[in-house]
């Protein structure tokens, strides 16, 4: 059965695309490029490197974004839903930055870090930190109470109770959390390199306008960011299955 899984969203796929060459067809004035033309786009960029270039400089950049984010925000949402008097203390700020759109902040990324990595890594880090700092949150203050005083009655301390009660419990929530994140990291690097950097896919879209209108280059960069991140949520979502990460997740039939 696993052979035959990619067929209908394969089948379904060829639809779309046939559907998109017709569209094209009965409207050949446009501006919008068909699929034949998107290919050849991006055949055209093969030659020159500039596919692995731009994907490597965007992957770079969200991996350290993503990265920080989550060595920060995982820890500082488990101390925070575990004491009240931390969430107390911290929830109004949070609920005011929670708004605030990543892109916002590229004037400020710009006057702290220049054009360049750095800014767009913050962007991305930005992007990533709150919704992932509110996921844990919210997932340990879910975590049942009779799995902490489980641990209590076996005399695990704070500590103990977060590394072997708390974090285990809210594996599957946290996965979830990085799906997400990691999507938000993948939309704000292509957002940020239109603006803040001089590499990257974000970049490559924007250059690829501004060469004499080459929408072509602008579909096939599209098209590029989707694989590139479906690759991505594949790579979070192979993690679930992992034995080690299997903690509180119901077992398949």
């Amino acid at each position: 059965m696993k052979a035959y899984s990619w067929l209908k969203p394969g089948v379904f796929i060829l639809l779309l695309l046939g559907a998109w060459q017709l569209a094209v067809s009965l409207h050949p004035h446009q501006l919008m490029p068909g699929p034949w033309k998107t290919a050849q786009g991006i055949a055209d960029l093969v030659p020159h490197g500039l596919i692995v270039k731009d994907t490597v400089a965007s992957v770079f950049r969200v991996t350290w974004g993503f990265f920080l984010a989550v060595c920060i925000a995982v820890p500082l949402g488990l101390a925070v839903g575990w004491y009240k008097r931390a969430e107390m203390a911290l929830n109004p700020i949070l609920q005011i930055l929670r708004p605030i759109s990543p892109l916002a902040w590229i004037p400020i990324a710009i006057l702290w870090f220049g054009v360049g990595d750095m800014a767009a890594v913050f962007l991305i880090f930005v992007g990533c930190f709150l919704p992932l700092l509110l996921t844990v949150i919210n997932a340990v203050q879910s975590v049942p109470a009779v799995y902490i005083n489980a641990g209590r009655n076996f005399g695990l301390g704070p500590v103990a109770l977060m590394q072997k009660i708390l974090f285990p419990a809210i594996v599957p929530r946290l996965m979830t959390g990085l799906r997400i994140t990691l999507g938000i990291a993948w939309l704000v690097v292509v957002a940020a390199e239109m603006i803040a950097v001089n590499s990257g896919l974000g970049f490559l879209i924007v250059d690829a306008r501004n060469a004499g209108n080459r929408y072509d280059l602008v579909v096939a960069g599209m098209v590029i960011i989707g694989v590139v991140g479906l690759l991505l949520d594949n790579g979070v979502r192979s993690l679930e299955r992992a034995n080690a990460l299997r903690w509180g997740f119901e077992e398949k039939q």
